[in-house]
């Protein structure tokens, strides 16, 4: 079965533009791996060939797909080299962004390629060199293309491997909803007389109680021993978090070696009604005024009479 590039091309990119919410909205499992898997070792490499190569008689189909794959790795790799020096750092969402960024660009300028007229009175003016020792095609073309990205994929790879200031230092800090998943998070509130008397997670279940309720996990990737603190906002003001059946200000000495993850289930409640009010989760490292990291949530808050 025979694919143009063109068409090759536009269903690249629609895959490319599907897998980002899939990715930033939806919990990893198998559709992750099923699109991830060319999003990152084809997607790239086949655009970027279809630039270079935009005509589908200049490679056969075996030699397009070992040149996309070949292309990919290098890409991928010298992408996520350079994000290491960057703010963004290695992270899910830059190197998603990145990677689509790069796709669309260079799908939308083999486009533009292949919709140009062929022009048959173009002059061209070709060089060969031969050598007589190189007999074998090694000069063509194609060929250097792919001696270059292989060069390129092992020469980062080794320099990742060798160089140990690249391990990037970086705390992960997630919030996760109702039974553990990131999702159905508590959105909306009912207050009777100024205390909680019933929580929506998301639209799909309902608890009675005082409190809404979350699981947060902090990881430490600093390259050492952290000690951490959480504290909740709700519109503005800060709350009282339910942890370990006690109530407290705020959650402090959470003391985590590299590596190390903590993970526990906390509580909060809105002090007053009111329509779209921002809980936010801030994660402060080693008792510094500004917190480290920040989430938040919005939840709609109602006064039952």
């Amino acid at each position: 079965m025979k694919i143009k590039v063109l068409s090759g091309i536009l269903i690249i990119d629609i895959l490319t533009i599907f897998f980002i919410p899939i990715t930033v909205f939806v919990p990893s499992g198998i559709t992750h791996i099923i699109l991830g898997l060319p999003f990152i070792l084809f997607f790239p490499g086949y655009t970027l060939a279809a630039v270079l190569f935009p005509k589908k008689e200049e490679l056969s189909g075996i030699k397009r797909i070992e040149l996309s794959l070949v292309m990919s790795i290098a890409i991928v790799g010298l992408i996520g080299f350079g994000l290491n020096y960057t703010a963004w750092g290695i992270r899910l969402q830059p190197v998603l962004y990145s990677i689509s960024a790069l796709i669309i660009a260079m799908s939308a300028v083999a486009l533009l390629i292949r919709a140009k007229p062929h022009q048959q009175n173009k002059l061209i003016v070709e060089f060969k060199l031969r050598l007589p020792s190189l007999e074998y095609g090694f000069l063509k073309p194609l060929n250097i293309i792919l001696a270059v990205c292989i060069l390129c994929a092992l020469g980062v790879l080794s320099y990742v491997a060798t160089t140990t200031h690249l391990s990037e230092k970086f705390t992960e800090f997630y919030i996760l909803g109702f039974d553990g998943k990131a999702q159905d998070y508590p959105t909306e509130f009912d207050l009777q007389s100024g205390r909680v008397t019933q929580v929506n997670y998301g639209g799909r279940y309902n608890t009675f109680g005082n409190l809404g309720k979350v699981s947060v996990e902090v990881v430490n990737h600093e390259q050492r021993q952290i000690s951490y603190s959480i504290k909740i906002l709700v519109d503005g003001e800060q709350v009282n978090i339910n942890y370990s059946r006690n109530s407290i200000s705020q959650i402090s000495q959470i003391k985590l070696e590299q590596g190390e993850k903590w993970e526990q289930e906390i509580g909060f409640a809105p002090q007053h009604n009111g329509m779209n009010q921002k809980v936010e989760f801030l994660l402060y490292t080693e008792g510094n005024s500004n917190p480290e990291e920040s989430l938040s949530i919005w939840i709609n808050v109602k006064e039952i009479q």
